[in-house]
C-alpha cells in the first residue's frame, strides 16, 4: 500500500466539560456541538478577555472508519497543535498524551483500531487548557495568552509497515556554479522481519519538471527498528536561488524501493540559499549584505484566539512584507502555524523562530519539555528556506549555562546548516549561541539610541517605546511613538556591527500581563484587527517607492488635536507652530493649505542620515488655529511625477463607511475564513480615530459571521470574519451605520 494523508478538520463534536466517560464509544448526554478545526474552545470577545475564561477541560470527538487494505500498514493521527495537554483516546482506550501546545505531535493509533475495513472507530481527545507550571511556557504570568482547544489542524496519515520519515534537505555551497543537494531520511520498519531495499532522490521544480534523479542507494532496516539514508545530487546546473524578491523553491522527493516496486515516498519543498551572520556584523543573504528590518508577531486574533485557519495565517505574512515593508519576522514567543511559515517561504520573508517561553525557567522536567520543543520545532521547520535562525533560549530569561548548552547542542545536531540565537534582556549575558540576540529598550537620546553590540554577530530582537499607541491616543503620543521607531531604525541602519532590528511589534495582542488595560497590549504597528496605525507608516515608508509609494501625515488635522515633532529636542511638540511630520518614501513633498502652496520639502536626511527614507519635517506652515482652519493637501513626488497624495478636510462632518473584504471567494470546506474591515472615515478615507459608531452586519448566503453584530468601532475601525459553509453559493454582506444613515453591500462567493 502507498501512503495517504487526509485532512480531519471536519466532523468533530465538542463538549466544554470534563468526564472520563466522554472517551467511550457511546457518550452520555446530548450537549455536544458540531465544530470544525481550527477551533477556539471558549467564546472570545475582541478585548476584556481574561485567561481564566479559557482554563478548563473540554472534549473533542469524531468517528473514523478503519482504512481498507491496511494489511501491516500503520495509521497515524497528526495534530498540528492542541493547547495545553491532549489525551488522545481511541475506542475508549488512551493512546497517547502530549504536554505542551505549540508543537505538533503524532499518535500511532493502529493497535487501537477495529481491524475490519470500514469499521467505525471513535477518536476522543481530552483537552486540558489550564496553565501547568511544569509545561513551557507556563510557570509565571506571561505577556501573551495561550487560549485553548484544538486550535490548529489535524490529519489522518496511513503508511506501509516500512515507511519513510523525517526528510531533511540541505544545500551546501548554494552559491557555487554547480549545486548540490544533500537529503537524509529515516526508514522506520514496524514489521516483524528485517527489510532490505533501496532509495533514490528526485529533484523537481514547482511545475513538476524533473531536474535530476540519483542512483538508487541500498539500505536496510531491522525488524522494529530504524535506519538513516543519505542521498546526494551533485553538479546541478541552472539552479535559481531563493531571494527575497524572487523566492524560487524546489521539490525534493525520496522514493523507497522494494525491488522495482515503490514501497513509499515522501517529499518536501525547499530553496537554495545561503544565509550568514558574519563575525564582522553584517548579515549576508546569498553573499550580499542585507540589513534586517522586521517586527515581532503574535499569532492571536480577535474572536478566534490562536485558532485562525490557513488563509488568515498566510495573510499575516503578506501584511508584514507588503504592507509593513519587513524582510524578517520573529515568531514571538513560540513556533507558529505551518501555514504562516509556508507563506513566508512563498513570498520571501525571513523568519527567526523560537521555542515557547517568557522569562521563566522551570525545573528539570520543565527543561526536558523545552528541549523536546527545540527538537520538534527544528524537525518540523528545518526545510523552510525562510527560517534563518533558531531561538533556543527562553525569551528574556536569565543565563542557565547547563540548560542552554544542552539546547544549543541539540539544535546544532539536528540542523548544522543554521545558527542559533537566544533572546535575552539587555547585553550582559553569557553567549552560548552563534548569534547574540537581545531585546534593546535602552533608548535615551541623545546619549543612547541603541546598545553597543557586546559581541558580533548581533541582532536586536525587540525595541520601541512601550507606549499605549491605541488609535484613540492623542496625536502627540502617536507621533512620539512613531518617531522613536524611526530613530532606532536609523541607528540600526547606521551601525555596521548590527545585523538588524526587529521591532515590538506587528499587531496588538491578547495578554495576561498586569500592564494591560483591557487584556490587549497596544504596542503594535497595527491594531488587533490588523488595521494599520501611525507607527505602521514608519516601516511601510522604507519600501522602495517603485514597489509601493507611501505617504502618511502624522496628524488627524483636527483643531485641538494637532502635534508635531521638534527635531532639535527629539520630542513631540503640540501647538500651532509644531512641525508637521510626514512619513513617506517620496523624494519631495508639497503641502497645500486651503489650496495655497505653503512649501515644498525634502526628507530630513540631516537628522536621519542612514534611514533609507527619512520622514519629512514640514515647518513654516503658519498659524492654523481657529476659524481659519482649512483643508490640508499633501502631494508626494518621485522625480517630477506625482505618485502619492493625502487630503484632510477642514470640517468634522465625516459620514463615510469604508468596508472591504480581503478575499472575494472562499472554499466551501466549513473552515475557510476571510476578514471584513469596517472603518468610519471622512470623504478622503482618513479614519476617524475617536469614532465609536455602532454598525450592523448581516450575512445572507452560505457563510457565517464570526464576531458581534451590532459591532462598536474602536478608534474608528473594527473587523469581523466570514467563515465559509460546506456548500457553494453566493454571499451578500450588508453593513449599516444607523447613526449616520449609511449602508454598504459586498458580494462574495463560496466555491
Amino acid at each position: 500500500m502507498l501512503r495517504s494523508v487526509t485532512s480531519l478538520h471536519r466532523d468533530w463534536s465538542f463538549l466544554p466539560a470534563d468526564d472520563a466517560a466522554r472517551a467511550g464509544a457511546r457518550p452520555r448526554g446530548r450537549a455536544w456541538t458540531a465544530v470544525t478545526l481550527p477551533h477556539q474552545h471558549a467564546p472570545l470577545p475582541a478585548n476584556y478577555f481574561s485567561e481564566r475564561r479559557s482554563q478548563f477541560v473540554s472534549w473533542y470527538r469524531r468517528h473514523l472508519p478503519t482504512p481498507a487494505g491496511l494489511g501491516d500498514g500503520r495509521v497515524f493521527l497528526d495534530f498540528d497543535g492542541v493547547m495545553m495537554v491532549a489525551a488522545v483516546h481511541v475506542n475508549g482506550r488512551l493512546a497517547f498524551t502530549h504536554r505542551g501546545g505549540y508543537v505538533g505531535f503524532s499518535v500511532d493509533i493502529t493497535p487501537f483500531l477495529r481491524r475490519r475495513a470500514g469499521a467505525d472507530n471513535v477518536v476522543a481527545v481530552r483537552v486540558d487548557a489550564r496553565l501547568h507550571a511544569d509545561i513551557p511556557p507556563c510557570g509565571r504570568v506571561m505577556d501573551y495568552q495561550t487560549f485553548g482547544g484544538m486550535y490548529r489542524g489535524a490529519s489522518l496519515r496511513v503508511v506501509p509497515g516500512c515507511y519513510l520519515d523525517e526528510l531533511f534537505v540541505r544545500t551546501p555551497d548554494a552559491l557555487a556554479e554547480r549545486n548540490t543537494v544533500l537529503a537524509t531520511a529515516t526508514v522506520r520498519n514496524t514489521r516483524a522481519a528485517d527489510w532490505r531495499g533501496a532509495a533514490r532522490l528526485e529533484l523537481y521544480d514547482l511545475k513538476d519538471k524533473r531536474i535530476a534523479v540519483s542512483a538508487p542507494v541500498s539500505c536496510a532496516a531491522p525488524a522494529g527498528g530504524t535506519a538513516e539514508i543519505a542521498l546526494t545530487l551533485e553538479g546541478l546546473d541552472g539552479i535559481q536561488l531563493w531571494e527575497l524578491d524572487d523566492p524560487r523553491r524546489y521539490r525534493a522527493r525520496v522514493v523507497l524501493l522494494d525491488g522495482r516496486r515503490t514501497a513509499d515516498a515522501v517529499e518536501t519543498l525547499f530553496g537554495f540559499r545561503e544565509a550568514v551572520f558574519t563575525r564582522e556584523g553584517p548579515f549576508l543573504l546569498n553573499g550580499r549584505p542585507l540589513k534586517l528590518i522586521g517586527l515581532n508577531r503574535h499569532q492571536t486574533y480577535p474572536y478566534l484566539g490562536a485558532a485562525a485557519p490557513a488563509r488568515l495565517q498566510r495573510r499575516d505574512a503578506d501584511i508584514l512584507k507588503y504592507e509593513l515593508g519587513c524582510n524578517i519576522v520573529r515568531t514571538s514567543h513560540y513556533p507558529q502555524s505551518p501555514h504562516f511559515l509556508d507563506r513566508c517561504d512563498e513570498i520571501g520573508l525571513l523568519v527567526f523562530e523560537e521555542i515557547p517561553g517568557w522569562s521563566f525557567i522551570g525545573d528539570e522536567g520543565w527543561k526536558a519539555l523545552a528541549c523536546r520543543d527545540v527538537e520538534m520545532m527544528i524537525r518540523r521547520d528545518r526545510n523552510h528556506p525562510s527560517v534563518i535562525l533558531w531561538g533556543v533560549r527562553i525569551n528574556e530569561s536569565a543565563d542557565d549555562h547547563d540548560f542552554y548548552t544542552r539546547t544549543n547542542a541539540l539544535a546544532r545536531e539536528l540542523d548544522p546548516s543554521r545558527p542559533t540565537g537566544g533572546v535575552r534582556w539587555g547585553v550582559n549575558s553569557e553567549l552560548l549561541e552563534d548569534v547574540f540576540t537581545a531585546n534593546d529598550y535602552a533608548y535615551r537620546p541623545p546619549e543612547q539610541t541603541i546598545n553597543e553590540p557586546p559581541v558580533t554577530p548581533y541582532l536586536i530582537t525587540e525595541f520601541g517605546p512601550l507606549t499605549d499607541a491605541r488609535r484613540t491616543a492623542h496625536s502627540a503620543v502617536l507621533v512620539n511613538f512613531a518617531m522613536v521607531h524611526a530613530e532606532i531604525l536609523n541607528a540600526m541602519y547606521g551601525h555596521p556591527r548590527v545585523a538588524g532590528a526587529i521591532g515590538w511589534c506587528a499587531f496588538d495582542y491578547h495578554s495576561q500581563d498586569w500592564v494591560t488595560v483591557d487584556s490587549i497590549q497596544p504596542w503594535g504597528m497595527c491594531d488587533v484587527f490588523r488595521a494599520p496605525k501611525l507607527g505602521a507608516a514608519v516601516y511601510a515608508s522604507q519600501l522602495d517607492p517603485a514597489v509601493r509609494p507611501v505617504l502618511r501625515a502624522a496628524t488627524r488635522w483636527k483643531v485641538g488635536d494637532q502635534a508635531g515633532f521638534d527635531p532639535n529636542e527629539a520630542t513631540m511638540k503640540a501647538g500651532h507652530d509644531a512641525p508637521l511630520v510626514v512619513f513617506s518614501n517620496c523624494e519631495r513633498l508639497r503641502v497645500y493649505i486651503g489650496g495655497e502652496l505653503r512649501g515644498e520639502y525634502t526628507p530630513a536626511r540631516d537628522r536621519f542620515p542612514y534611514l533609507p527614507h527619512p520622514p519629512f519635517f514640514c515647518t513654516g506652515l503658519g498659524t492654523l488655529w481657529g476659524p481659519s482652519w482649512q483643508e490640508l493637501h499633501l502631494v508626494g513626488l518621485v522625480g517630477d511625477a506625482v505618485v502619492a497624495e493625502q487630503r484632510f478636510p477642514a470640517h468634522n462632518d465625516a459620514r463615510t463607511l469604508a468596508v472591504s473584504l480581503d478575499d472575494p471567494a472562499l472554499r466551501a470546506d466549513g473552515a475557510d475564513m476571510t476578514r471584513l474591515v469596517i472603518s468610519h472615515t471622512d470623504e478622503y478615507g482618513n479614519v476617524q480615530a475617536h469614532s465609536r459608531a455602532a454598525v450592523l452586519v448581516d450575512v445572507d448566503g452560505p457563510a457565517t459571521l464570526i464576531g458581534p453584530s451590532p459591532l462598536a468601532l474602536a478608534g474608528g475601525v473594527a473587523a469581523v470574519y466570514l467563515r465559509a459553509g460546506d456548500t457553494p453559493g453566493r454571499v451578500t454582506v450588508t453593513v449599516r451605520a444607523p447613526e449616520f444613515g449609511v449602508e454598504r453591500r459586498l458580494k462574495m462567493k463560496i466555491e
